[in-house]
């Protein structure tokens, strides 16, 4: 019989007290006088968060949340794109970088889309809400950061500065001149996830990918250049 760590055990004890006071959504920082908010859903496909609703100059496709890209990112046939429709009333105008995405998604929709307003995902939920005054940090634990969102987890004990990056669907990438798998102890905002494979290549910073993100709520915060993770009692520590 697996033993359940202390956090895990707190994290889930909150969110039944949580849930008593609120069945509708499981929020942290949810009270009687939220910010306004706008829901956008997606669908975590291939461990990537598609938003289902965003249009690139009007058109659909299978565009990706990217939280660490700073613009958005176009596979060669969209490179003529201008807007990025977030809504069906807001539209945002953008110029965007060109990559080939092998095939990976059509688009990667950087920060420059979100400006200085917060963000949120709900990957239960399969929610990403953006907030024209910030967010409520609540109980998140939370990190604060220079250019990249970033938070710091601990690796074999060790603290390790970490992109928070969406467009990964792996658990964690670590720096490496050698390329390749291995399996590290891993701690991520107090939650010990034990032993867990993990990918090493040729990357100046750590990033840390939707195997592991989609544990918690995840809360960015450009212009505040924040980040808050908290521990989502619903969704299970390990994948089973």
């Amino acid at each position: 019989m697996r033993i359940l760590s202390k956090s895990f055990v707190r994290a889930t004890a909150l969110g039944l007290a949580l849930l008593a006071f609120s069945c509708a959504r499981l929020l942290p920082w949810r009270n009687d006088q939220p910010s306004p908010e706008v829901n956008l859903s997606f669908v975590l496909e291939n461990n990537l968060v598609r938003l289902q609703t965003v249009r690139l100059d009007g058109q659909p496709g299978r565009y990706i949340l990217g939280s660490a890209a700073p613009r958005t990112v176009v596979a060669p046939p969209l490179a003529a794109t201008t807007t990025v429709q977030i809504t069906e009333s807001e539209t945002v105008n953008v110029t965007p970088s060109t990559l080939d995405l092998r095939g990976v998604a059509d688009a990667i929709i950087g920060a420059e889309v979100w400006r200085n307003r917060a963000i949120s995902i709900d990957y239960r939920s399969g929610l990403v809400t953006f907030q024209e005054g910030g967010i409520q940090t609540g109980l998140m634990k939370l990190y604060t950061y220079d250019v990249e969102p970033m938070i710091y987890v601990k690796v074999n004990g060790a603290d390790v500065a970490a992109i928070v990056d969406t467009a990964s669907p792996d658990t964690l990438t670590l720096p490496s001149r050698n390329a390749g798998r291995g399996t590290v102890r891993v701690e991520v905002a107090g939650s010990d996830f034990g032993l867990i494979d993990v990918q090493y290549a040729n990357v100046p910073t750590a990033r840390i990918g939707n195997r592991l993100l989609s544990r918690f709520l995840v809360t960015i915060d450009y212009g505040k250049k924040m980040v808050g993770l908290w521990r989502d009692p619903r969704i299970p520590l390990t994948e089973p």
